[in-house]
């Protein structure tokens, strides 16, 4: 399979017409129409519903669409990388969940384009699952995630910084008026969670019972929606706190007694294989947290 059929196959998914992706990509409507069909032949499978005037992808495209765009990321970093190294610079792809700590990362980041300029940075956000699942595939570099490790699979690096656990209200809510939330403040009332993989298990380690015995209504995967869920009464949230800025806000962030903090880890696959800029980077870090 070429790299090139993947971008034809890329530009026409997204046209959804053969003619407009024809004229893009400056090649002949049959033969892109043929280099489609040698490509589901050779996948065993059917991409695309051929409609009279657009074209739809089938649940097979869905999937090889995502995974297409995988592939050519991939081969676009690396392409990038290998250019740059006979300097210091290319492309550190970081992968972080929400936590404000990831402003010490910024700052590292920082202090390095003072002195290699050829650096571009790119974050991707989301849940632990989501960052974990890029770096598996090779998409990112780093993950900076505040959840379980599985040491088997990845190298990692304790950072000396950790977030607070505590509840997301709106002021007018009588639980605003405390100055922490025990956990028999939780019974009874609308709570929203993160859907995050662990975040049961470590929740109901500090309630002292399944999290089932209490009244989930919705669950979040970042946290900006999860902070509209509240404005609107659907339920308070569990949350780690700064992510949300609380000033002139009706929102009211209370942190949780006992304390519950999570500490924040950096990994990367084992036998990962950096590029020089990756390779500074990780020197930087170590450096700045020693």
């Amino acid at each position: 399979m070429e790299l090139r059929v993947l971008k034809y196959f890329l530009v026409v998914a997204t046209e959804r017409n053969i003619s407009n992706a024809a004229k893009i990509l400056f090649v002949s409507q049959p033969a892109l129409s043929k280099q489609l069909k040698d490509l589901e032949e050779e996948l065993g499978v059917i991409l695309f519903k051929r409609g009279n005037r657009n074209i739809t992808l089938t649940e097979d495209g869905v999937y090889f669409l995502a995974k297409a765009k995988e592939i050519l990321s991939l081969v676009d970093i690396t392409v990038t990388n290998l250019k740059q190294e006979s300097i210091i610079g290319g492309e550190i792809n970081i992968g972080a969940g929400e936590s404000v700590q990831i402003e010490n990362i910024f700052k590292i980041i920082s202090n390095m384009m003072k002195e290699y300029p050829n650096i571009k940075t790119n974050i991707t956000s989301g849940n632990a699952d989501d960052i974990i699942l890029k770096l598996d595939n090779g998409l990112l570099d780093f993950a900076i995630i505040i959840s379980f490790i599985d040491k088997s699979k990845y190298e990692h690096l304790s950072l000396p910084w950790y977030d607070k656990w505590g509840l997301l209200v709106k002021k007018n809510n009588p639980l605003a008026k405390k100055d922490y939330i025990l956990a028999e403040d939780l019974k009874n009332i609308p709570l929203v969670i993160s859907k995050q993989i662990h975040t049961d298990t470590f929740l109901a380690e500090w309630l002292g019972k399944s999290i089932d015995d209490f009244n989930i209504v919705a669950t979040f995967n970042l946290l900006y929606n999860a902070s509209l869920m509240v404005k609107q009464n659907i339920g308070s949230v569990l949350c780690l706190d700064g992510i949300i800025n609380t000033n002139e806000s009706d929102l009211q962030f209370i942190p949780l007694n006992p304390e519950l903090k999570v500490d924040l880890s950096i990994i990367w696959k084992k036998n990962q294989t950096f590029s020089n800029i990756a390779k500074k980077f990780l020197e930087n870090l170590k450096t700045f947290i020693s």
